[in-house]
This record gives structure tokens, C-alpha cells and sequence, in this order.
């Protein structure tokens, strides 16, 4: 082998060497938080809390997804006892959790804004909002504050998520203390049959009583 082939060699060698650093220093570089909104709908991230589920600040967040043609995410955030395996079954937070998310899409059929619902796991709220944070593509959140020291997001939670969560937010302290429920059960249609039933059942009551 000569000696320029030899160089040309080491040159190859030393610009590919060069081209697999810089792209892997860009790799590290790169955000690791899904929160890009390259790659479809607009998301709007909406967590609550079991018995406070503002209906103030889901309004607040239906208005905006309705303007920016975006998809709420509504979260719930489960607690979730440090004695117990994250992955445990949690019944009683699952049945409050499914209420509140059929009360959400309920409220969002109204504004024709298309839900995409969570139940998120966390030691504390804030843990399961952190993993939330780091799990879910959104593009803006909307949280509601604690109102006159209830359940909630109280301002240590607020201040927490200023200071570490990516993207818009938007905090809303509902001015009325109310939390929005499940809607309530359908009460089954009569047909016109079950009514020709009971007709001819009160008119078979009527000629036994003679």
C-alpha cells in the first residue's frame, strides 16, 4: 500500500469518526419529552383529581381545543400507597376515575371535541403528574387551581409544574367552589308495546276487581 492510499485511508477513518460523533452529541441534545406537535392533532393536556373535577376549567379547555381543532386529553391522577406495587389494582379510584371521564366526554360532545382519556399512577399526584408529563405528547395544559384550600392543585403543586413541565399551561382558579359529576343513568325509552301491556294489565285489574 502507498503512502497517499494510506492517507486517504486515515482520512476516511477520521471524518467518519468525526460524522458518528456529531450525530450521536445531536442525539443527546434532542428532548426526550413527547411534546412535540409534528405528527398530528394538537393535544391539550386537562389532569384532575377524584372530587375535583372543575367544570369551570374543563369548559376553559373545551373552548380552547374547540379553537385550535385539538383533542383533550383528559388525565386522572391515581394515588397510589407506598406499601403497594404501582401496577396494583385500585378499584375504588377505578370506578371514581371511569365517572369522571364518561362526565368529561359527556361535556366534550357538546363542543364536538374528540377525548382521549388517561388514568395515570403515581406515588402522590405530583409523581403521577411527572410521569404523565413524560409519557404523553401535549401540546398545551390546562390545570385548575385548589379553590379556598380544597382538593386539588394547590400552589405548590402550580409553582412545581411552572417550574418543570414543558410547553403552554394555563392555570384557572374556578371563582364558584363546584365539581362536576358521571352524568346521570338513562332512563330506558318505553316502547309502545310495554305501554299496550300495561294498559291491557290495569284494564285485566280493572274487570277482576268487578
Amino acid at each position: 500500500m502507498t503512502l497517499p492510499l494510506i492517507l486517504i485511508v486515515l482520512v476516511l477513518v477520521v471524518a467518519l469518526a468525526a460524522l458518528a460523533w456529531v450525530h450521536l452529541s445531536y442525539r443527546q441534545r434532542r428532548p426526550s419529552r413527547p411534546t412535540s406537535t409534528s405528527g398530528g392533532r394538537r393535544r391539550i393536556l386537562f389532569p384532575f383529581v377524584a372530587y375535583a373535577l372543575s367544570p369551570q376549567a374543563l369548559d376553559a379547555a373545551l373552548r380552547l381545543a374547540r379553537a385550535e381543532d385539538a383533542t383533550l386529553v383528559p388525565v386522572f391522577l391515581a394515588r397510589v400507597s407506598l406499601h403497594l406495587p404501582l401496577d396494583t389494582p385500585l378499584p375504588r379510584q377505578s370506578a371514581i376515575a371511569i365517572g369522571l371521564q364518561e362526565a368529561i366526554e359527556h361535556r366534550a360532545t357538546k363542543f364536538g371535541i374528540p377525548v382521549d382519556a388517561r388514568i395515570e399512577r403515581g406515588r402522590t399526584h405530583r409523581h403521577a403528574f411527572r410521569l404523565t408529563i413524560d409519557h404523553e405528547r401535549f401540546d398545551r395544559i390546562v390545570i385548575a387551581a385548589a379553590q379556598h384550600g380544597g382538593t386539588g392543585f394547590d400552589p405548590d403543586d402550580v409553582a412545581w409544574l411552572l417550574a418543570n413541565a414543558p410547553g403552554e399551561i394555563v392555570v384557572l382558579r374556578p371563582d364558584k367552589d363546584e365539581h362536576l359529576g358521571p352524568p346521570p343513568p338513562r332512563r330506558p325509552r318505553r316502547t309502545r308495546r310495554t305501554r299496550a301491556t300495561r294498559a291491557r294489565e290495569r284494564s285485566e285489574r280493572a274487570r277482576a276487581a268487578v
